[in-house]
């Protein structure tokens, strides 16, 4: 039996050896840990649930939901209700998406092709280098600062050389939490001769806002998400931009992307929209606090954010000790030591309520 077992693991093995691509079986999928019993503080998730008289307005609003029938293809409920609380022209068109993430795979799949080149700083999301392997693109990353700001030479620089397809800009960026500046923005846009997407997933924590920018630049779109102001289960991204660019990436995206129950849910949250907006000027004031007492703490660099989480470095060989020491006291934050160079050290925490954040500053001190 052993033999036969052995000897059936051999042949899938050859096969998946012979086609599934070498750079693919080179990779390792995308990592989500285990949070069971954990006070989540690693994925940048709003922490508040409804009011109880929301949910049950929710509850009541899905009963009416049939799922025997396919989603409308194109959610118009939910993108009326998108331009609505986003205040989008009617010139620009909405593309939605399973997350934000099925947007960024769909835009490189436009552009992508033999020679061509996806760009973005770094450190920044990691789904935009991983999406470009997916799709056999070259990808180049160009380094930040040692203080994460954009290096607007060297940038520029890359971008004559390299010539990219296209270019990533998350504003604020991801992990480090910091906004660039509209005219190293400005000049990035104007050099590019690809298209440039400036991913505002958390555009809700911050006063910068570049929807306005599409009436000066025929290469930009906007990327946005509901994931961060308290609607991550639903996976709801959106695209926004001139319906030429729109019209040629839509062709790729797979139909139906959009249940019922998601358009039924995002609907009906963007109808109550201001609970949202409330809980999120909550993150911000905590943001605030969190950070002043993170600095008040010896032994750690504490980097100013935009966002919803707080970029931190530790001593040098003490990230991955701290990070273990607050996942024993129950409490998961995101360990960024050995993803990049340019983060050796670092640990981003979450934004959580006071109670959480107390709890975690509880946790923390006696690990320094």
């Amino acid at each position: 039996m052993t033999d036969r077992k052995t000897d059936w693991q051999d042949k899938i093995d050859a096969r998946v050896q012979r086609w599934v691509r070498d750079d693919i079986r080179k990779l390792a999928a995308y990592p989500v840990p285990d949070s069971s019993g954990l006070l989540k503080l690693d994925a940048m998730e709003n922490p508040f649930t409804w009011p109880p008289e929301l949910q049950q307005q929710w509850q009541a609003a899905l009963a009416d939901v049939h799922v025997n029938r396919y989603p409308h293809p194109e959610a118009p409920e939910v993108k009326q209700g998108l331009r609505r609380v986003m205040d989008i022209d009617e010139r620009w068109d909405l593309l939605l998406g399973n997350g934000s993430d099925e947007l960024i795979q769909l835009i490189a799949m436009a552009v992508a092709g033999k020679g061509r080149t996806l760009m973005a700083p770094e450190p920044s999301f990691v789904m935009y280098r991983m999406i470009a392997q997916y799709l056999g693109m070259d990808y180049v990353g160009v380094p930040l600062t040692e203080r994460f700001e954009i290096d607007l030479e060297s940038m520029l620089a890359r971008i004559d050389s390299e010539q990219p397809a296209l270019i990533f800009l998350a504003q604020p960026n991801n992990p480090t939490g910091n906004l660039w500046g509209d005219e190293k923005l400005r000049r990035i846009i104007e050099a590019a001769p690809g298209l440039v997407v400036m991913d505002e997933a958390y555009t809700a924590f911050t006063d910068a806002d570049y929807l306005s920018w599409l009436d000066d630049y025929p290469n930009l779109l906007i990327l946005r998400t509901l994931s961060k102001v308290g609607l991550a289960g639903l996976r709801l991204g959106m695209l926004i931009g001139d319906p030429a660019w729109t019209t040629e990436i839509n062709k790729l995206r797979l139909p139906y992307n959009i249940g019922n129950l998601v358009q039924a849910a995002a609907t009906f949250a963007l109808d109550h929209f201001e609970t949202f907006e409330q809980q999120t000027q909550e993150l911000v004031k905590q943001r605030a606090d969190l950070t002043q007492q993170l600095k008040a703490l010896p032994q750690l660099t504490v980097y100013d954010s935009q966002a919803n989480f707080v970029l931190v470095r530790t001593e040098s060989g003490r990230a991955g000790a701290i990070h273990q020491g607050l996942k024993d006291a129950g409490v998961l934050i995101k360990k960024l030591d050995g993803s990049h160079a340019m983060l050796a050290d670092c640990l981003r925490i979450t934004v959580g309520s006071s109670r959480e954040n107390a709890r975690l500053l509880v946790a923390l001190t006696p690990l320094l």
